[in-house]
């Protein structure tokens, strides 16, 4: 009864005028950005990150979350009228999505992606307020053993488990790491890696840096490979956004399928939404095999019904994953734990004591920007479309601009400036190597909590290292990692040995 009622107050903090408002402005710059190729909700939470810090910290989280989810939104806008999903997690909506389109059931498409999106996202809202308060409670049980342990979790899982290339990905965090360290040493008072400059005593800025990689290393990529632009045909929808009983009958399973797979992966750091909307693809695309009239490959509803609730279900849990343990599982939410820094927060048990009102609008607003990106996504998804039509130069000089203008608004440093620059080149090199972002900054934001950790964790100890083992909670989690790994190796040994045995039977294929 306590948590309905402090969500009872949350509702009253967000239905105020300005929080609403800003729950609004989340939802159309989320969807927004999400529609347009090569952009996400990493990149617009990075963008928004310098110029929010004169708004209460309440507004800017709900405006944080709108983008987060409306991302995913806008993503599967593009997927199914163009077949060019702007995120990996909406690549398995593209398959039967597209499919759906090319049928002249685009209307449709849009409709089942809006409402597997809102029916994953709702629930996810709700499974959230009423774990997050019990995760609270038993990360207050956490020493500086177990957080060392919950950041090496994430650094394995998201830098091993999600990556195409396990050296590349370490390569990645490691790149966050050695970012982190540079500055002054709280405790010795040694300075490191700062090449005698003064401007790096400091260290250098959160914010600077995932402006830079995310946002700014994507504009340079774009002029000088181009890689999203795409000669795909923008597919107008046709007929009415919505479903017929029997369609609503065959993606109701699908959406509550998807949900219950994407809930569980909004609390491991394995890199987002990607894994949980391939698996419940998988799954629907299984069930569908045993039918007697298959219809993937046809345009099957319930091929992107899964897919839209698995990822939203994933987003939310994230979400209360980021308040109660402030484990980010992808980029945006890693983005947000630095947000919540730079607001003198930290996510964990002590902010649902120290900040309430803010938790629980910021719970609140879940909901209301499930409701808000439904209308917004429903019956308008075609105007989002629309978007395609901005000209390439005069989008990615604005954001050039955008990005130069929120560091040095937020540092007023022309070193920052400079520095943004140099990052943002350092970010252009790793996407064209095919360097993965996202362990680059959940190392960053993650590799101060794991250096206090394992020092206060030494001390406490006199220098004993076992106490990184002596743990329960510490344990259980190297013992999880441990299996998530194994359990990542054999499906890699599984995919190569299939390519293998592939390649084979073509020259045999041939001959005959």
């Amino acid at each position: 009864m306590d948590t309905l009622q402090l969500l009872g107050e949350g509702f009253l903090g967000a239905l105020s005028l300005a929080n609403l408002m800003w729950v609004v402005v989340g939802c159309l710059l989320g969807t927004a950005v999400g529609v347009l190729p090569g952009l996400g909700s990493s990149m617009a939470v990075a963008l928004l990150l310098p110029v929010t810090f004169t708004l209460e910290p309440t507004a800017a989280f709900i405006m944080f979350a709108g983008v987060y989810f409306g991302g995913l939104f806008g993503d599967s806008t593009m997927g199914i009228l163009m077949n060019t999903p702007g995120q990996a997690s909406a690549i398995a909506s593209t398959f039967e999505g597209h499919r759906m389109a090319l049928d002249g059931r685009a209307a449709k498409a849009l409709a089942t992606a809006a409402i597997g999106a809102f029916i994953g996202g709702f629930i996810a809202s709700i499974v959230v307020v009423f774990a997050a308060p019990v995760l609270a409670e038993f990360s207050a049980k956490f020493g500086p053993a177990e957080f060392f342990a919950l950041a090496v979790f994430a650094f394995a899982a998201t830098s091993t488990v999600v990556t195409d290339d396990m050296v590349k990905g370490l390569a990645s965090l490691f790149i966050g790491l050695g970012i982190a360290v540079i500055g002054v040493d709280g405790v010795s008072g040694a300075a490191r890696f700062t090449m005698d400059s003064p401007h790096l005593f400091d260290g250098v800025s959160l914010v600077t840096v995932t402006v830079a990689i995310l946002a700014l290393g994507e504009v340079v990529y774009v002029g000088c490979l181009d890689r999203h632009s795409s000669g795909g045909r923008l597919i107008r929808p046709r007929g009415r956004p919505w479903l017929t009983r029997a369609e609503f009958r065959e993606a109701t399973p699908a959406w509550l399928r998807g949900t219950a797979i994407g809930l569980p992966f909004g609390v491991v750091p394995a890199g987002g939404s990607e894994i949980p909307t391939f698996l419940a693809f998988g799954l629907e695309k299984r069930l569908d095999s045993r039918r007697r009239d298959p219809q993937f490959g046809k345009g099957a509803i319930r091929g992107l019904a899964a897919p839209e609730a698995a990822g939203n279900s994933t987003t939310g849990m994230a979400m209360g994953a980021l308040l109660a343990l402030g484990l980010p599982i992808s980029a945006t939410a890693a983005i947000m734990l630095a947000a919540f820094r730079q607001y003198g927060l930290q996510p964990g048990p002590l902010l649902f004591e120290r900040a309430p009102d803010l938790v629980w609008a910021l719970l609140a607003s879940f909901f209301i920007a499930m409701v808000v990106l439904l209308i917004l996504n429903l019956p308008f998804a075609m105007l989002w479309a629309k978007l395609l039509l901005i000209p390439r130069p005069f989008l990615y000089a604005g954001i050039t601009l955008f990005c130069a203008m929120g560091i040095y608004a937020s540092s007023g440093s022309t070193f920052d400036l400079l520095l943004l620059l140099g990052v943002g080149l350092v970010g252009f090199l790793m996407r064209a190597v095919g360097v993965p972002l996202a362990p680059l900054i959940i190392g960053m934001v993650l590799g101060p909590l794991a250096e206090t950790s394992l020092r206060d964790a030494a001390m406490s100890a006199n220098g004993d290292f076992s106490v990184l083992v002596s743990s329960p909670i510490a344990l259980v989690l190297y013992g999880v990692l441990v299996l998530v790994l194994v359990f990542s190796l054999v499906n890699r040994l599984r995919e190569r040995r299939a390519v293998t045995k592939a390649g084979e039977e073509v020259p045999v294929a041939a001959t005959v």
